[in-house]
């Protein structure tokens, strides 16, 4: 199952050309994460085959702005877990939260990304997030 599912991302997503990454390095291969985030039966099979491999003491999975939103949503669905969807900075109006959902302190959270590159934004939001009190342990791609 895994290796045709990412048989399918690849079809699906790969691109070739002149990217400049999050990292500010430049690639000629680029995985345009919103083509099989907005493919429904893609999406669902990729998080059926995630929903496996959220540890089982997970309490809560968050979703990384933007390309972990659709993903934590629709694994939120299959695994029946709570999903908090993290931003990049806190709200600076309204709650001023920088997870939104349920409150993480003393919870362990497992974080959910769709693509990785270097993983710099799930270290600086797993620092973030343990700032506000969640146990950040595990990542999930």
């Amino acid at each position: 199952m895994k290796s045709e599912i990412a048989c399918r991302i690849f079809k699906k997503a790969h691109l070739t050309g002149e990217f400049k990454l999050r990292s500010g390095l430049v690639s000629n291969e680029y995985f345009d994460k919103y083509l099989f985030e907005s493919e429904p039966k893609l999406l669902l099979d990729i998080v059926e085959y995630m929903k496996g491999l959220i540890p089982e003491d997970a309490e809560i999975i968050a979703g990384l702005e933007m390309g972990g939103i659709p993903v934590v949503t629709a694994l939120s669905i299959v695994s029946n877990k709570e999903a908090v969807f993290v931003r990049k900075h806190a709200k600076e109006y309204g709650t001023c939260k920088l997870a939104e959902g349920p409150n993480i302190a003393g919870k362990k959270v497992c974080i959910v990304e769709d693509v990785v590159t270097t993983g710099g934004q799930i270290i600086l939001s797993a620092h973030e997030l343990r700032k506000q009190g969640a146990i950040v342990e595990n990542v999930i791609c």
